[in-house]
This record gives structure tokens, C-alpha cells and sequence, in this order.
């Protein structure tokens, strides 16, 4: 099994308390791939809650095997809220590990 956890850190205007919107609204278009990627057997996206912290969403998921990651990774689906979120990135952290 693959968990692939993934530290967004968003620019400023989206950090301010005007951008929670969008951060909701890319939560749940996160959490919907699990209807729509059946390689994707977990997901987890949780807005931070801690203000002194840097990152601003963090995204865990779980799949079977790196070859199931990367059907993820290249879905149409996937790739849709990938490019919501690149528009508004300013870092972004990933570790990829088996368990």
C-alpha cells in the first residue's frame, strides 16, 4: 500500500479569511475523486486550523500500489482540481511512502 501525502501553502490573498471559501470548495472537489478514481481507496483533506503553521491544506490518500498512484496522478478528474490548485500555489510538499 502507497499513502501519498501532499502540504499545500497558498498565496496570501487565499490565506486571508476571504479565501476559506475556496479552501472549502477545493476540500470537497478533493474528497469527491474517491467517487470518481477507483484506485483511489482513501482520502483525506483537511484545512489547517493552526495559525501558526505554515501550510495552508493538507491532502492524504492510500493506494494500492505506485501503479494505482499514478492512474490518480494522471486522471482527468485529478487533473481538474490539480490546476484549480496550481493557479493559487505558492508551495507545495509531498512525501510518497509504503505501509
Amino acid at each position: 500500500m502507497i499513502k501519498h501525502l501532499v502540504l499545500f501553502k497558498f498565496k496570501s490573498e487565499v490565506r486571508q479569511e476571504a479565501g476559506q471559501e475556496q479552501l472549502l470548495s477545493l476540500k470537497k472537489e478533493l474528497e469527491m475523486l474517491k467517487v470518481h478514481i477507483p484506485e483511489l481507496k482513501h482520502i483525506e483533506a483537511g484545512i489547517n486550523a493552526n495559525p501558526k503553521e505554515e501550510y495552508d491544506l493538507a491532502l492524504l490518500t492510500e493506494f494500492a500500489d505506485w501503479q494505482a498512484l499514478q492512474v490518480y496522478v494522471v486522471h482527468p478528474d485529478h487533473q481538474k482540481v490539480a490546476q484549480k490548485i496550481r493557479a493559487i500555489l505558492e508551495e507545495r510538499a509531498c512525501v510518497d511512502y509504503e505501509f
